[in-house]
């Protein structure tokens, strides 16, 4: 298993941030990895390596809500704005003036959002996986319960209740096995809906996760883990210890997102790579069809055979366009 850098903490933007860091530091300018959901900066265990031993340096955080980094209670304390300003702060301390943002899952989200909301702290952003979309018509989550009903799991995350929590909390053997694997082949090549604006793409299938995660039994699981046994042992210990409220508290925040984003230029304005992968059933390679509108410097790469794990899934090849796409454009 690749070994992972020291951790290290800093208090950053009123919280503790937990981050890993690699690579000789007078690189410039140096990559910063966001994970998503559910995940930690250990998804980019692969790509700090290779990384850094190509000369480049890279930090990987733990993002509010997870692993070493601190889980504010309120709900507010998670939305665009805080994820943001944490990357910023991060910068700050380091004493880095600028960085290329490399978000993948909810972290290409936030790493999208850098150049509209930080432009001075930003050289590029990669999106892996995550489209960058202009802002929805209407409320995302009210999109999204019209079109899939409140099973949907996106939509259930909104529950006061917090039952998805529970579901998952009470349950992350199971979680990590039922999410971590690879995709069973594509038996057709129309297994989405039409792109909904602000959101992309959207798949023809059961969304309700928690449901599924609660009857969920490996054996029966037909498709190939990703993780070896102590790749998910670290994911299961971690989250066991965290609980899943923090990373779902992104979620309760889309609705606050759209209503704050009313008068936000959704421009992108850097050097920016848009890394898809082929056999993503969430996020599909279709979702960031017309973002050269938006991304006017955007260059397009498609990883095929891969699942939405796309960092995981193919690490060699990740990591090779990044590291070829770092030096071709910033040197």
């Amino acid at each position: 298993m690749i070994e992972m850098p020291p951790l290290q903490l800093a208090r950053i933007n009123g919280i503790r941030m937990g981050f890993y860091e690699a690579g000789p530091r007078t690189d410039k300018p140096p990559l910063v990895l966001c994970h998503g959901w559910p995940e930690l900066a250990f998804s980019w265990r692969h790509q700090i390596k290779a990384l850094s031993e190509a000369g480049i340096r890279v930090i990987a955080p733990d993002q509010r809500g997870y692993g070493a980094t601190d889980r504010p209670e309120p709900v507010e304390a998670y939305d665009i704005e805080h994820l943001t300003a944490d990357l910023v702060g991060l910068l700050d301390h380091l004493k880095i003036e600028k960085a290329i943002f490399v978000g993948h899952d909810w972290g290409g989200f936030v790493v999208w959002q850098m150049p509209l909301r930080h432009p001075d702290h930003v050289a590029g952003v990669v999106g892996l996986n995550t489209p960058h979309t202009n802002r929805a018509w209407a409320d995302p989550i009210d999109l999204l319960r019209a079109r899939f009903g409140a099973d949907m799991y996106i939509v259930q995350f909104q529950d006061a209740a917090r039952e998805p929590d529970r579901i998952f909390g009470s349950r992350v053997e199971e979680t990590f096995d039922f999410f971590m694997r690879k995709p069973m082949p594509r038996s057709d090549t129309s297994s989405t809906e039409p792109p909904v604006a602000g959101i992309g793409a959207v798949p023809k299938l059961n969304l309700a996760f928690p449901q599924m995660v609660a009857g969920y039994d490996p054996k029966l699981d037909p498709r190939q883990p990703i993780l070896s046994p102590e790749e998910r042992r670290i994911f299961v210990e971690t989250f066991t210890g965290t609980g899943f409220t923090g990373g779902i508290n992104w979620y309760r925040n889309m609705s606050r997102n759209w209503q704050r984003a009313a008068d936000l230029d959704h421009t992108v304005r850097v050097p920016s790579l848009m890394i898809m992968a082929e056999d993503d059933r969430v996020l599909p390679p279709s979702a960031a069809d017309g973002m050269e509108k938006l991304v006017p410097d955007l260059e397009k790469y498609l990883v095929r055979g891969s699942g939405h794990w796309t960092q995981q899934e193919k690490p060699e090849e990740v990591s090779a366009k990044l590291i070829e796409w770092r030096r071709r454009r910033f040197g």
